[in-house]
């Protein structure tokens, strides 16, 4: 039986990612007025790169061919 966190090491490894570029993106493109919600804090705009780098990633999950859907 595998590791929850090994299934779902893509969803891990897109968040880590897009926390990255959301923290580079701040610190490089940013929001000086305090206008932007996302990029004005870096909180805000490392969150949602994590965000948006685990759904990006969750494209190339494959499914478990062991496992069959349910269809009710």
């Amino acid at each position: 039986m595998k590791s929850w966190m090994i299934e779902n090491k893509l969803y891990f490894l897109g968040a880590l990612l897009g926390a990255l570029a959301g923290f580079i993106y701040w610190n490089l493109v940013g929001c000086s007025s305090g206008g932007c919600a996302i990029t004005a804090n870096p909180v805000n705009s490392t969150l949602y790169g994590a965000m948006m780098g685990a759904l990006g990633f969750s494209i190339f999950k494959k499914e478990n061919p062991g496992k069959e859907k349910k269809t009710d």
